[in-house]
């Protein structure tokens, strides 16, 4: 064989190896899943055996409980996106409790489209993670076991459309949204009014961010509508490589009645911090506000309303990169005696231990 058909053959052969080294294309299918078991016991131990009546993660008391599990299948071309996720649980017997039928069971429902080739510019409807809040219902991506009283009282999720830009930097996240209602994917029977929100999501850099988000709409049938206005907003730090840092408030405004000039406040405030300490223990600790004298989120039938601070410990261990075993300590003092002990005393203090196992697939 000459030179020339040696190195023939040999470009030959690297041109194979080069194509068998390519990146084949990517399915646009995924499947995953989420599951957490817990078991908490609350020193008042109510006959009922659920946590106090704002609580609706993580809300059942001295029994081994599933909060959360979901099958997930998305979708994403590159142009379009879509997802469905399917649920059971605790979680979702207590806030989709006022959901019809198979809704209940609908953890997630949507479909995305871009509108631009040249920018990053969506439109997306269905059934969506809530554009409010920094912790979601995925126990292992929060900081803590249990969610704070600020994200159990504003919503998990919604039902409706909205619009997203993202800045070719990747520092502004602009979101405008069309919604069914707080927390709702049926429209409630006799209200025909929309409600809407904003999200403006700003991070100066890789380590910091900052949120604005709002919901404004009418909760109610139409013959007792009483407007609605809330908003919520938090800054995420990563001061270090093993510490992290988030702080939230909320604020929200309701009509005293339909048609009223006079408005009923609510507000809540969290801090909490997560320290790494290896590759598999985290801790955190939380602190936490909430005040809602007028009983507009959460009716208490006492004189002064509800007014109750928090406080939690929380430790992370994971056993594999995707199980987690977490254990946390939490108290609630009220300004009233709000939580049930037995069919006839209430207390004004609820300490609780809460330990589980989540795995994400």
């Amino acid at each position: 064989m000459n030179t020339q058909n040696i190195f023939a053959a040999f470009t030959f052969c690297l041109s194979v190896a080069a194509f068998a080294q390519e990146e084949q294309p990517k399915n646009p299918l995924t499947i995953s899943g989420y599951a957490e078991t817990y078991y908490q016991y609350d020193v008042n131990n109510p006959d009922n055996n659920t946590r106090p009546g704002f609580i609706y993660s993580h809300n059942r008391n001295n029994e081994v409980s599933l909060n959360l599990a979901y099958l997930k299948a998305n979708y994403d071309s590159g142009m379009i996106r879509a997802n469905l996720a399917l649920a059971t649980g605790s979680y979702m017997n207590a806030n989709y409790a006022a959901e019809p039928g198979i809704l209940k069971n609908i953890y997630e429902a949507n479909v995305g489209v871009m509108l631009s080739k040249t920018n990053n510019l969506w439109i997306t409807a269905g059934i969506l993670p809530s554009h409010i809040g920094y912790e979601s219902a995925v126990g292992a991506d929060c900081f803590t076991l249990t969610r704070s009283i600020m994200a159990e009282n504003s919503p998990y999720f919604e039902a409706g459309a909205k619009i997203t830009y993202i800045s070719p930097s990747g520092q502004w996240e602009l979101s405008g949204l069309y919604l069914n209602g707080w927390q709702r994917i049926q429209r409630v029977d006799g209200n025909t009014t929309p409600a809407f929100g904003h999200q403006i999501v700003y991070k100066p850099t890789p380590k910091i961010a900052f949120n604005s988000s709002s919901f404004i709409g009418n909760d109610k049938p139409d013959e007792l509508r009483q407007k609605r206005y809330f908003h919520d907003f938090y800054g995420q730090f990563e001061l270090t490589s093993k510490v992290k840092l988030i702080a939230g408030f909320d604020m929200g405004w309701e009509q005293d009645a339909p048609q009223s000039d006079a408005y009923n406040k609510w507000y809540g405030a969290s801090a909490m911090a997560q320290f790494m300490a290896t590759d598999k223990l985290n801790f955190a600790v939380r602190g936490e506000y909430y005040q809602d004298k007028k009983g507009v989120i959460i009716a208490t039938g006492k004189p002064n309303g509800f007014e109750t601070y928090g406080v939690s410990l929380n430790a992370d261990y994971k056993i594999t990169p995707n199980l987690m075993w977490r254990t946390e300590v939490k108290n609630y003092n009220s300004e009233e005696a709000i939580f049930a002990k037995n069919s006839t005393q209430t207390a004004d203090n609820s300490f609780s231990v809460v330990t589980s196992l989540a795995i994400k697939f």
